[in-house]
């Protein structure tokens, strides 16, 4: 029986960077970092309590998850971050030159307020940021 999401992995090329980034940028907790020899990899994670997996699908076949499936099939699209303020991670991640893919939030799953930081400004990852409505 699978009873949690254990962690996403992202391949990233500048170990250092991303660290800081996860740590001091979101605010994550750092839990430390391992070299997994077998696998020839160092590893940092970064543990986050209960989360969710959301499967996206293009609604009547268009939109932005369309061309996705379209250029790359199905995979892991992006990481989404929870917010208690959204303009004001907005503000403040903007300030230190993360690029968003809209200039304000937009409303998301749950009667959410969403943003998504350009995959460039993260290692080629597509982050976004949630605010969830205040009923959920």
């Amino acid at each position: 029986m699978i009873t949690a999401l254990d962690h996403i992995a992202i391949a990233v090329p500048n170990f250092e960077a991303a660290i800081k980034r996860f740590m001091e940028d979101f605010g994550l907790p750092f839990e430390g970092t391992e070299d997994v020899l077998a696998a020839k990899t160092k590893t940092a994670f970064f543990p986050l309590p209960a989360t969710s997996i959301e499967l996206v699908h293009p609604l009547n076949g268009d939109g932005p998850i369309a061309k996705y499936i379209e250029k790359r099939g199905g995979g892991i699209h992006h990481l989404c971050f929870r917010s208690d303020n959204i303009l004001e991670d907005v503000a403040r991640l903007k300030a230190k030159g993360y690029e968003f893919l809209s200039d304000s939030p937009s409303p998301g799953a749950h009667d959410s307020q969403v943003i998504f930081i350009h995959p460039k400004s993260c290692d080629g990852v597509l982050i976004e940021i949630n605010q969830p409505s205040k009923d959920h």
